[in-house]
């Protein structure tokens, strides 16, 4: 179905009037006038996107490549010759260089210095984080204390704290910005105890609400005797984490999620000073500087060497370098302007609409202006009878005009729980069904107990956007107005695709 707009004298987001617009925020934003070398790049290297009429707004699911680092890397590919590194003739030892080059390349861009801290090469980003939970020294009398707002996979590593005993602590969000709550915090943080070790994870941004948690945090927790796992995997596509003024112990981050390409490459950093607490509850191939099967016994490698299972992505290591020196040219702090320029227009605008009965629109999940947030903005559609819209048919609409959103709970259930209002009883309602219990069957009960949602609609934006995507995302939300989830009709994908309930993980697809 085509939807039409409906727009009132004060929400015309009609084509026709978007020179119009452009023209106002340009006034009302004038700092994005000094990112104008992303436009200049809009129209060359990432000119696909107009070229296929698509609107890209899932930047937290992952970033874009432009063209030039595509060519970067395959002129490298193409005039060496390179072979599995870390043996000595010509091919390796060629490949071994680049490997180690791109290494140290990574600890300089976040100004991490060679004698504090190490850099390992993993498959992603929880793979990085998995490496600390299998490795970190939890015993009995031990605390793991995270917050509400976490990635799936920082939010696994309970499962390592768990087997060996620790306590796994909580500590909630503040409604309705989503903050943590740093009295219960600091409270938390009181009763760590002094035997054994203690770790406290939290993601500098969170890639549920695009809440900026602040960093002085992790000076806070190692005043109080913890160790600190930052997951920067949404923070660093558009902020600088400077590691000279901020010491976390272990870092996270995914390459992709920063400049598109190459997928399948992430890093963890480690500091040296926590690197001997360390205990790898197995050895691989590559970990290892002796193994014996007969003596029964091994003798783990020095450093990330100890870390890296297997052969690395070595082919495409290369190209993360590259990626660095592409978002070196643009300069950070130019993409983290771009991006809270468009983020606040986005924020006012959605905001700003109304039914034709006043009731507005549009819910956001977390902070409604700029103040410490990035570029996500996580929302839901109601209707003029106040009756939430499926979200899923709002994906599948927005399909239909070339725009790229993501929908579910992003692989963050306990921010999704508390932005929704869902509680420890609907959580358990949902798991009193099964293991089998699906996606669409959670939203029907939870729409049983009182018009709540199981998801929502998550638009980003990043390095290539300009205000062209987020104007036009306007209109198609402008067309919602005065719709009913009667008139938009039935969502018709195949559901049996979608992932199911694991664990009060109600949503899919990150």
């Amino acid at each position: 179905m085509t939807m039409t707009i409906e727009s009132g004298p004060e929400q015309s987001y009609e084509p026709d009037r978007e020179a119009d617009a452009s023209a106002a925020f340009a006034k009302s934003y004038p700092a994005f006038a000094r990112t104008e070398l992303l436009d200049e790049w809009r129209e060359t290297g990432y000119r696909r996107l107009d070229a296929n009429r698509q609107i890209y707004l899932d930047y937290t699911g992952g970033g874009l490549y432009s063209e030039s680092q595509l060519s970067a890397h395959m002129e490298l590919l193409s005039t060496c010759v390179l072979g599995n590194p870390h043996s000595a003739n010509p091919a390796s030892q060629a490949m071994t260089d680049l490997v180690e080059g791109t290494r140290q390349y990574v600890l300089r861009y976040f100004n991490a210095a060679a004698d504090e801290y190490i850099a390992v090469f993993t498959a992603n980003a929880s793979a990085a984080l998995k490496l600390v939970g299998e490795a970190y020294p939890f015993t009995p009398g031990s605390r793991y204390i995270l917050t509400f707002d976490n990635h799936n996979s920082v939010n696994g590593i309970r499962e390592f704290a768990k087997l060996k005993g620790a306590e796994v602590t909580y500590v909630p969000l503040s409604i309705p910005d989503l903050r943590l709550d740093q009295t219960q915090l600091l409270d938390a943080f009181s009763r760590v105890g002094t035997a054994g070790s203690n770790l406290f994870a939290f993601p500098a941004q969170s890639n549920f609400s695009g809440v900026k948690h602040p960093l002085h945090l992790i000076e806070e927790a190692h005043g109080r005797g913890l160790d600190v796992l930052l997951d920067a995997a949404a923070f660093v596509p558009t902020n600088r984490l400077d590691l000279g003024v901020v010491k976390p112990d272990f870092v996270a981050i995914s390459f992709y999620k920063m400049f598109g390409y190459p997928t399948g490459v992430g890093a963890l950093l480690i500091r040296k000073s926590i690197f001997g607490k360390l205990k790898r509850p197995w050895f691989a191939g590559g970990t290892v500087n002796f193994a014996s099967v007969q003596g029964n016994g091994h003798y783990l490698s020095p450093n990330e060497a100890a870390f890296e299972d297997g052969t690395v992505n070595y082919l495409n290591i290369p190209a993360i370098e590259i990626g660095l020196q592409h978002l070196e040219k643009a300069g950070i702090d130019v993409i983290g302007q771009r991006v809270e320029c468009l983020t606040g227009w986005l924020l006012e605008h959605l905001l700003a609409l109304q039914h034709s009965n006043g009731k507005p629109m549009v819910r956001i999940y977390g902070p409604t202006d700029t103040q410490a947030r990035g570029g996500t903005v996580t929302l839901n559609f109601y209707g003029p009878d106040e009756r939430l819209l499926d979200y899923r048919r709002i994906e599948e609409l927005a399909n239909q005009k070339g725009i790229s959103l993501r929908t579910g709970c992003f692989c963050n259930p306990g921010a999704g729980e508390i932005a929704e209002g869902l509680t420890a009883e609907d959580m358990s309602a949902g798991l009193r069904h099964g293991a089998d219990m699906s996606l669409p069957h959670f939203v029907q009960v939870i729409q049983h107990r009182g018009n709540k949602s199981a998801g929502a609609i998550r638009v980003s934006v990043g390095l290539a956007t300009n205000f062209a995507d987020v104007y036009r995302f306007l209109n198609f939300a402008a067309g919602f107005r005065d719709k009913t989830n009667i008139y938009i009709g039935e969502v018709t994908f195949n559901i049996e695709s979608c992932r199911v309930i694991r664990d009060g993980s109600y949503g899919f697809r990150d």
